[in-house]
């Protein structure tokens, strides 16, 4: 069976996870979005930020993954780009599904219980705030 691990696998899988393949954060990834639609447009920092009624240093710093802009901000500069925010949700979406890891299956073990998960389900260390 394919992309199917071993229980003595689940220890090496686990260690591939952190820190070596750390799961992104949707900031970064948002961030690398937008940078990728302002360059595709050929434009400046300045010339986006000024559209969408931001900083430059600000729209800098959602570029970089460094900040976690509201769906306000969000939606201003996708608007600024040409987007909407459905669009920009979209392409992080698929920008993320690009990247994406294995996704842990469930294998019958010989003599085992009747399905075990091939590789642990991990979380990273962050949490959302409400």
């Amino acid at each position: 069976m394919r992309g199917v691990a071993s229980i003595a696998g689940m220890a090496e899988y686990d260690n591939q996870l952190e820190p070596n393949h750390p799961e992104p954060l949707w900031r970064e990834v948002t961030g690398r979005v937008l940078r990728r639609y302002r360059h595709d447009r050929g434009e400046r920092l300045v010339e986006t930020a000024q559209r969408a009624g931001v900083s430059t240093q600000y729209l800098s710093e959602l570029e970089r993954g460094r900040k976690d802009a509201s769906s306000e901000i969000l939606a201003a500069v996708a608007g600024a780009l040409g987007l909407t925010l459905v669009d920009l949700v979209r392409e992080v979406a698929v920008d993320l599904v690009r990247q994406a890891r294995p996704v842990p299956v469930l294998r019958s073990v010989p003599g085992g219980p009747a399905a075990v998960p091939a590789a642990p389900i991990r979380r990273g260390p962050y949490a959302l705030a409400a």
